[in-house]
C-alpha cells in the first residue's frame, strides 16, 4: 500500500472512531505533504514528491515535536509536552522501523565502501546516498556523526 493511501485510510478510520488526535495529526501531515507537492510541481515534478522525501518529511516532523516536547517539559507544561508526544506516536506509525546503532554503523560502512569515500571531503556524497537508501529508517543526525567518525 502506498504511503499516501495509508494517510487517507488512517484519516477515514480516525473520523469514524472520532479519534481527534490522530485526525488532527494526519491532517497536519497531509497539509505539509501538499506544500511539498506544490513546491515539487514548480520544479517540474507533477506527481509530487517521492516516498523517500515523504519519509524524510515525517522524520523532520517527529524531530520538531521532540524538540517542542522537551521545551514544554523544561517549562513545566506537561500537558503540552504530552500532546506533542501523542503526535509523535501518530507520525511514527507511518515510518518504517528505525535502524539500531549497529545497523546504522553497518549501513554507513557499506555505503563508504561502495562509494569509495576516502576522507571527510566525501561526507556529502555518503550522506546523500544514505538519505536516498535509508530515508525514514535512519536518524540522519546520528548517521552524520558515524560518517564523520569513520571518515575523519
Amino acid at each position: 500500500m502506498d504511503i499516501r493511501e495509508k494517510f487517507k485510510d488512517t484519516m477515514k478510520e480516525s473520523m469514524k472512531s472520532k479519534d481527534q488526535m490522530t485526525l488532527a495529526t494526519v491532517r497536519l501531515i497531509l497539509s505539509s505533504l501538499k506544500d511539498k507537492d506544490i513546491a515539487a510541481r514548480a520544479k517540474g515534478n507533477m506527481d509530487g514528491i517521492p516516498e523517500g522525501e515523504i519519509l524524510s518529511l515525517l522524520q523532520s516532523m517527529v524531530k520538531q515535536r521532540q524538540e517542542s516536547a522537551k521545551i514544554y517539559k523544561d517549562a513545566g507544561r506537561a500537558e503540552l509536552a504530552a500532546q506533542e508526544e501523542s503526535e509523535i506516536g501518530v507520525i511514527e506509525r507511518f515510518l518504517p522501523r528505525q535502524m539500531d546503532d549497529a545497523g546504522m554503523d553497518a549501513a554507513v560502512a557499506a555505503v563508504i565502501a561502495e562509494i569509495g569515500a576516502a576522507g571527510i571531503k566525501d561526507m556529502g556524497k555518503v550522506m546523500a546516498e544514505l538519505k536516498t537508501r535509508f530515508a525514514g529508517q535512519m536518524d540522519m543526525g546520528k548517521a552524520g556523526g558515524i560518517v564523520k567518525a569513520k571518515l575523519g
